[in-house]
């Protein structure tokens, strides 16, 4: 019965200083809780911070940012990955900017008609921006619940009996305080591995600590084996030193990003037929040693790299020409910027 007292009590003394979390005694902004649980999704704390910092100076209220052109908004998110929710999150200020008067509604029902607003983030906003009892459930509580309760099914299928277990034990009292210390308590004492027991404010209960087990939980389903995918980059040089560059489809992996030419991501490597019908002009393609690796959620893909120089006939290529030194203005998601370094040491 005491346990939510118990850890606002160790919250009060252990709480981290994060750029988007109001000062003991400040009202929670509610378009901050937002913009902050969105770039958390898929991303470390100290992943976001810098991006947080850049995005609410730039955009200080949601009015500013649904003002914003999607392309800066897309550039200032480069590099965060996930980039469906650079475009969600865009979508949503423009929503409630423009139907809500600026507003956020304080309920999770409403919350979760917002475009890139899911069941945790709107509990989130819910609790911390807006004082209501909701239960919050990320991957720090889901390893907090596991252990307290000794909960051996692994995840994901036991989630939905994680976050039941997660409402017994949330508050009426201070359910913002709550949410954010059971995040804290994750993050900083509950750990993956080796947790600090010691300094847990609920180690005297936690049935995963009596068992000894607590550093197995939660358990974990066994992970396919990633597919590898397989494509051809295209460095396109034209005669006043600008490289070609292209945008993406709107829907699907990083929709509305720009990216370096390149055929399609296949299973296999691409024939000379193919990269011959994707390469942007009909040129002697001269291959990059080595390749670009990096992985995506559900698959690596390996990028080897041609580069060629264009002749007189560079405007007849489909694209953006920009100057390689202004590369740092394009919306350049973490897998194409690896190609421009592969292509800038190796051209």
């Amino acid at each position: 019965p005491d346990a939510a007292p118990r850890l606002l009590s160790w919250y009060d003394h252990n709480r981290r200083d994060l750029p988007w979390r109001a000062k003991p005694g400040e009202v929670a902004d509610p378009y901050r809780v937002w913009l902050s649980e969105i770039m958390l999704q898929q991303t470390t704390v100290p992943a976001a911070a810098p991006y947080f910092r850049a995005f609410t100076e730039r955009w200080p209220t949601v009015r500013d940012l649904a003002a914003a052109p999607l392309d800066d908004v897309l550039v200032a998110w480069a590099g965060l990955g996930y980039y469906a929710r650079a475009r969600n999150l865009h979508k949503c200020a423009q929503v409630v900017a423009t139907e809500r008067a600026g507003r956020f509604p304080d309920k999770e029902v409403a919350l979760l008609e917002l475009p890139g607003v899911g069941a945790y983030t709107a509990a989130a906003i819910t609790a911390i921006a807006f004082g209501h009892k909701a239960t919050v459930v990320d991957g720090n509580v889901e390893r907090v619940v596991s252990r307290v309760f000794a909960v051996e099914e692994p995840l994901p299928g036991v989630k939905p009996k994680l976050r039941a277990l997660a409402a017994l034990l949330t508050p009426d009292e201070r359910p913002g305080d709550y949410a954010q210390a059971m995040m804290d308590l994750g993050a900083t004492v509950c750990t993956p591995r080796k947790p600090k027991c010691m300094l847990c404010p609920w180690s005297d209960w936690c049935a995963a600590r009596a068992a000894g087990i607590q550093e197995q939980l939660p358990r974990k389903a066994a992970k396919a084996d990633k597919p590898t995918r397989r494509g051809v980059a295209f460095w396109l040089l034209n005669p006043e030193g600008a490289v070609l560059l292209r945008r993406r489809a709107e829907e699907g992996l990083l929709g509305g990003m720009t990216e370096v030419p390149s055929t399609p991501w296949a299973g296999h490597a691409p024939t000379d037929a193919e990269i011959a019908a994707a390469a942007p002009l009909d040129l002697s393609w001269r291959r990059l040693p080595g390749a670009v690796r990096h992985t995506f959620s559900h698959f690596h893909l390996d990028l080897e790299v041609v580069a060629a120089r264009a002749g007189d006939g560079w405007r007849m290529a489909e694209g953006l020409w920009v100057p390689v030194d202004r590369l740092g203005g394009q919306a350049l998601p973490s897998v194409m910027m690896k190609v421009v370094r592969h292509a800038l040491a190796h051209a």
